[in-house]
């Protein structure tokens, strides 16, 4: 695999590790300022409200542009984001924080691509391998992320967390830096562009919303359940670090397997893939309504982290295959709409869930539109044989 694969991956790391931070601190600081319980996943609400915004425009600017260019500007307003967080909390503005958290979700809109920047500089028998790859330095992020959040709680005096979001600006700084040495492709001249299909075409090309799909199920319930299990183990009277060790340890679930993820669906296709992840998701929720344990939290949040693994790269990997080299910027915008935005609901619903509900019943609404994933790609694929990467 080319160098160009890795620095983006070592890019994906830098944003994932910022994205564990906010996941870390958004909550507990959710919980300190927000006036009202149903509020407290509000900033992380915010978040993505910001990264669905993002979708669509980034991918059109990148088809403008130039991916390096859409990258770099995405970093910047990221920093941006984080540098004024830093200033909310220090004014203990709630509402300020949640703009900025905003901002940052931005910043997050832009880098959500770097994963099919990877597929354009990479051959296309490696089409797979570039795609698992690009999200594998999500295993550093599982580290780094974490203990980042921890070790940066007391790094500005008189102000909790706000030390985390200088640790995301320097993230950011990083990412700018390292986006030098990549080479990427330039933007397609205009003639290229003015050949792309029909919407409509895009979006009933066999296997696009197929693949949609997957990947809007995968992301949603991850985030729900990983958005709110800070929340549920505070609730359930662990401390802050056993909550960020439990992320650690899903994060690690999430990027880890990406090493040989590629591979698998080389061997048995991304429908197999996908529908395996379905079933770790159902494993992860079984689990979650067992027990309230610190090992059923890490048990229950590393298998919902290899389950949204092989879907997710799944879905990613089945989607590249439904539309012509002209419409990617098209089509993969309304991918990251869709997800994304179903993602930001999930995160608005996330507090509201978890404080009416409960940490058990949560995901017992959860396990029918998990199980929904395995009986569509069982009955309703048009091709019964595998839908393989070619």
């Amino acid at each position: 695999m080319n160098k160009n694969v890795w620095l983006l991956a070592l890019c994906q790391a830098l944003l994932m590790s910022g994205n564990i931070v906010l996941i870390s601190v958004n909550g507990l600081i959710g919980q300190a300022l927000s006036p009202d319980d149903s509020w407290v996943t509000l900033p992380v609400s915010t978040q993505f409200v910001g990264l669905m915004m993002a979708t669509i425009p980034a991918s059109l600017i990148m088809a403008k542009i130039g991916r390096k260019n859409g990258f770099m500007l995405g970093n910047v307003i990221g920093i941006f984001g984080a540098l004024l967080c830093v200033y909310a909390l220090g004014q203990s503005a709630f509402w300020l924080f949640c703009f900025s958290t905003m901002l940052l979700g931005i910043g997050i809109g832009f880098g959500t691509l770097y994963r099919f920047a990877a597929i354009e500089v990479s051959a296309p028998e490696s089409r797979d391998k570039a795609i698992s790859l690009s999200m594998a330095g999500g295993v550093l992020a599982a580290v780094l992320g974490p203990n980042l959040a921890i070790a940066s709680q007391h790094w500005l005096p008189g102000t909790n967390f706000s030390g985390a979001f200088i640790g995301i600006t320097v993230l950011y700084v990083l990412s700018l830096v390292v986006l030098q040495f990549i080479g990427l492709p330039r933007a397609a001249p205009e003639q290229h562009q003015s050949s792309q299909s029909a919407v409509g075409d895009i979006l009933l090309a066999p296997g696009y919303m197929l693949a949609v799909f997957a990947a809007v199920i995968a992301y949603a319930v991850m985030n729900l359940l990983m958005t709110v299990t800070p929340i549920a183990m505070h609730k359930h009277g662990f401390h802050f670090e056993a909550a960020a060790l439990v992320i650690e340890w899903h994060v690690l679930g999430m990027f880890l397997p990406s090493f040989f993820t590629g591979s698998l669906i080389g061997k048995i296709g991304t429908r197999m893939t996908i529908m395996l992840g379905s079933l770790m998701f159902i494993a992860s929720i079984l689990v979650n309504l067992n027990g309230v344990t610190e090992w059923h939290f890490r048990v229950a949040l590393v298998l919902l982290g290899i389950g949204w693994n092989f879907m997710f790269i799944g879905a990613t990997s089945q989607l590249t295959q439904t539309y012509l080299p002209q419409d990617k910027a098209r089509a993969q915008a309304m991918n990251e709409f869709a997800v994304f935005g179903c993602v930001t609901l999930t995160a608005l619903l996330a507090g509201n869930l978890e404080a009416t509900m409960g940490w058990q019943s949560l995901n017992l609404l959860l396990l029918p539109f998990v199980c929904v994933v395995p009986i569509v790609y069982l009955f309703f694929t048009r091709n019964p044989q595998e839908i393989k990467a070619k």
